[in-house]
């Protein structure tokens, strides 16, 4: 085993354990919870979130470095990116259809857990400087405290949020949008991943130097841009498959509750796998409990904190309930999910299966045709079908060497997540020396007790991340897929990485003051290329990553959030009760009141 391999297998184990279901139950509960106590604030975010940021309360002397608008543009710009086109890919690759249903619960749940988090965030702002000022969960823990006489508890408990956003923006802010678009755009351009990886630290470099207002500015532009983009061709995917997403809704919900059964590449997910994937990935996306977002909104220009909390509000539904559950409803339509049935390519006759060592078994032939292997003895090879034999039935693209491939094997064993016997035996495109096309697989590559069998001849191409959204398109108009979501994978990343750079900044400005700024700003670019070497080559290797940045703020914020939320709560029913008696007024109500005076 070498070292990437036991890192994530470490990282493994600790996802095991900050992951545990007890844990997505806490954070559903503590969003059922705000829920109720707000009074379904879900509501008032619908309605007077939309007119808060619409501008119809903006006052240019309140203080903060951005409007409504663009808080919201900014925080959105860090959730609705490839969390929505990768991360909603890889919770239906593993949990099924019914990871979708948990993913609007959660989306739901995380409305009011954004408002509740960002009005505490809003309340303990630092303003001393009116024109830059500082917010969020690390803010919160220290001057709460320190009203109760513990401000040095807080101040730790303050660091420790801090060390917990610097490993979600490094991983999921930053890795994990950079490595969805390198392997994007090679499959799409053959532009290698690592000249991705150094264009993309540029343009965001670019961009994180010039601080908030840049930021908030440029997110301004790129937000609803690339969401009516995305938004648009989504829609027209699905008018395509009109006929289907009754289908596909019942689909969603059946499987919330029950196992969804092996059909092709899928290999069955139970009831409890759904909703650790829709969770995990909704959580992702939206981050919601994650008490990243309040950093942005705590630059608003409002005197107000709840208005700016009620804006807050409006991210999870855009983020989760819309643009997620569009990219779910064209993955699920287009039958990419499954592929039909049908892979890639028929082999003629299936692969030879031929006893290993220690429970595990070999496929196809031993020796190797491939030209340069270093190490002929450890590869066994299935002669793939070419251009000119087979045709390629969903992607009509052709082979390229170092492509993924996986066929469904039945072992003796029944997996505890899948409910099935069912299991991917992956392995990996190459070509000979007369050119004809091979899949290689590891020496030993099924574990079984008994000898295994192949379920059909499919070989199916791995379409990880945001790569299968991407496939899902292209099976309905060939090309759209593969541009579409190649432009607002770039989109979607930079805008994400740019804000998460901002939250990480804070963090430093936090533990340790501006001068930490810069370092900080180099290092986050540099993971930026880091990211797109061939370190990561799977989704679960991917999940690794950005569930350990997802899950340690969770276990940092969510006591935050219970501790003061009571706090949250009183301010949010006052502003409530002002905004019902007519307190706040609208623009136009503030002129007409100076017209009728003159």
């Amino acid at each position: 085993m070498n070292f990437l391999d036991r890192m994530n297998e470490v990282l493994g184990k600790i996802n095991e354990y900050i992951w545990a279901d007890w844990v997505l139950y806490t954070v559903l509960g503590v969003g059922v919870l705000f829920t109720l106590w707000s009074g379904f604030c879900q509501y008032r975010a619908l309605a007077h979130g939309t007119a808060v940021t619409a501008g119809k309360y903006d006052d240019k002397n309140d203080p903060g470095a951005i409007n409504h608008f663009q808080a919201l543009s900014a925080a959105l710009s860090a959730t609705v990116g490839l969390g929505n086109i990768g991360g909603v890919a890889v919770a239906i690759a593993l949990g099924g259809p019914g990871a979708v249903f948990w993913m609007w619960m959660v989306g739901l749940a995380g409305m009011a857990l954004k408002t509740t988090s960002v009005t505490l965030s809003m309340l303990y702002r630092d303003t001393s400087n009116p024109d830059e000022p500082h917010g969020g969960p690390m803010y919160v823990a220290q001057k709460g405290f320190a009203a109760w006489g513990l401000k040095p508890i807080g101040t730790l408990i303050g660091v420790i949020f801090c060390i917990t956003l610097l490993i979600s923006a490094m991983t999921g802010g930053n890795m994990f949008q950079a490595w969805n678009v390198g392997i994007q755009t090679e499959e799409a351009l053959g532009i290698p991943a690592i000249a991705v990886g150094i264009i993309l630290a540029l343009i965001v470099g670019s961009v994180i130097i010039g601080g908030i207002k840049r930021i908030g500015h440029v997110a301004g532009i790129l937000v609803p841009f690339m969401c009516v983009l995305y938004l648009l061709a989504g829609v027209v995917v699905l008018l395509m498959h009109i006929g289907t997403i009754p289908a596909m809704l019942g689909l969603i919900v059946k499987s919330a509750f029950s196992p969804t059964e092996a059909t092709g590449a899928f290999i069955g997910g139970t009831m409890g796998y759904a909703f650790l994937w829709g969770m995990k990935r909704a959580l992702f996306s939206s981050e919601a409990g994650q008490g990243s977002s309040p950093i942005a909104h705590s630059a608003a220009k409002t005197k107000e904190p709840v208005r700016e909390a009620v804006v807050a509000g409006l991210e999870p539904f855009i983020d989760t309930i819309i643009v997620c559950t569009l990219t779910a409803l064209v993955i699920l339509s287009t039958g990419a999910w499954d592929r039909g049935s049908k892979g890639e390519a028929t082999l003629a006759a299936a692969p030879a299966i031929t006893q290993g060592d220690g429970g595990t078994w070999n496929v196809g032939t031993y020796g190797d045709p491939v030209v340069d292997d270093e190490d002929p003895t450890e590869s066994w090879y299935v002669p793939l079908p070419g251009k000119n034999k087979t045709a390629m039935t969903t992607t009509r693209k052709d082979w390229v060497a170092g492509d993924t491939v996986f066929m469904i094997a039945d072992v003796s064993d029944v997996d505890e997540d899948t409910a099935s016997t069912r299991r991917k035996i992956v392995a990996t495109v190459d070509t000979t020396t007369n050119g004809d096309y091979v899949a290689i697989f590891d020496a030993g590559a099924i574990e079984s007790e008994m000898q295994p069998t192949f379920v059909d001849l499919q070989v199916y191409k791995d379409y990880p991340g945001a790569t299968l959204t991407a496939h899902a398109f292209d099976r309905a108009i060939p090309g759209l897929g593969t541009w579409l979501v190649l432009i607002a994978s770039w989109l979607f990343a930079i805008s994400t990485m740019i804000s998460w750079s901002y939250y990480g900044e804070q963090g430093m400005v936090f533990m340790l003051g501006k001068a930490s700024v810069m370092p900080y700003k180099i290092i986050y670019c540099l993971m930026i290329i880091v990211s797109t070497l061939p370190i990561i080559t799977s989704d679960k290797e991917l999940d690794n990553l950005t569930a350990l940045g997802t899950g340690v703020m969770l276990w940092a914020n969510i006591p935050i959030m219970l501790i003061f939320g009571a706090i949250a709560m009183k301010a949010y029913h006052d502003y409530g009760r002002r905004l019902r008696s007519g307190e706040f007024k609208s623009h136009e109500a503030r002129n007409i009141e100076e017209m009728a005076k003159e």
